[in-house]
């Protein structure tokens, strides 16, 4: 019986080999190139959705509190619930001109870049949609990097949801206390009553706890704390000019 020959160009199929290292790490590079755009990309998707007045977001410190198993607490209130001398109050502590500008004051802004510059003492220049850019979206960490990424969020917000309702969202994500989120949970906590039945020297000493919730306590003010309430419920009381958007 004739042994059958193998032909010389007939080959043994072979079993597929690793993909080149160099393939392995640009898909790698892709995945990540395409998480951070997704990451870049996800608040302007999202800020249409939270025009709704369904939909009650929650700051980024409060998904920390949640991911790191600690309490908080947060009590969503409508903007007509809010007492408007508490409003009034925290424009006039926090963004005199936010019924005039288009989510960022470029004056205040590009004067805090001149000190800056010229290795002054700066200021801050954050507007209350820039403050709830960073409030929504951002890490509270501050940097140059940080900062720019807000400018054109905080502009597409005011390009897409009103004025109301972007002040309805910053009030109610805002953090006035260790653990403690939005007016309606630091009135009670603070004062024992809801953010619709607000006095002016409340309202007023709520706002100047916003820039430094971890130190400054709204029923228990220090003497500086007390002298600067005084200087917002005065400007509070005279801010009908700065706050037709708000109320017509």
């Amino acid at each position: 019986m004739a042994r059958q020959k193998t032909s010389p160009t007939s080959r043994s199929p072979q079993k597929p080999g690793k993909p080149p290292r160099r393939s392995l790490l640009r898909r790698l590079l892709l995945w990540c190139l395409a998480l951070v755009l997704l990451l870049l990309l996800l608040p302007y998707l999202l800020i249409p959705l939270y025009k709704l007045p369904e939909i009650r977001p929650v700051s980024t410190l409060m998904l920390a509190e949640t991911l790191s198993g600690r309490a908080y607490e947060r009590q969503w209130v409508g903007f007509d619930d809010i007492a408007p001398v508490l409003v009034q109050s925290v424009m006039m502590s926090e963004d005199g001109q936010y019924c005039a500008h288009s989510g960022v004051d470029w004056e205040a802004l590009n004067l805090v870049i001149d000190d800056a510059l010229e290795g002054e003492v700066t200021r801050g220049a954050s507007t209350i949609p820039m403050q709830t850019a960073k409030n929504l979206f951002l890490p509270s960490t501050r940097s140059v990097l940080r900062k720019a990424l807000e400018i054109p969020i905080a502009m597409w917000m005011d390009v897409v949801w009103s004025k109301r309702r972007l002040m309805e969202i910053y009030l109610n994500i805002a953090e006035w206390a260790p653990g403690i989120y939005g007016i309606e949970a630091a009135s009670q906590a603070y004062f024992g009553v809801p953010a619709a039945k607000l006095s002016a020297r409340q309202a007023a000493l709520l706002a100047v706890t916003l820039p430094n919730p971890i130190k400054r306590n709204a029923a228990n003010p220090s003497r500086g704390m007390t002298r600067l309430a005084g200087v917002i419920e005065k400007r509070a009381s005279q801010s009908g000019a700065y706050i037709k958007c708000l109320y017509d």
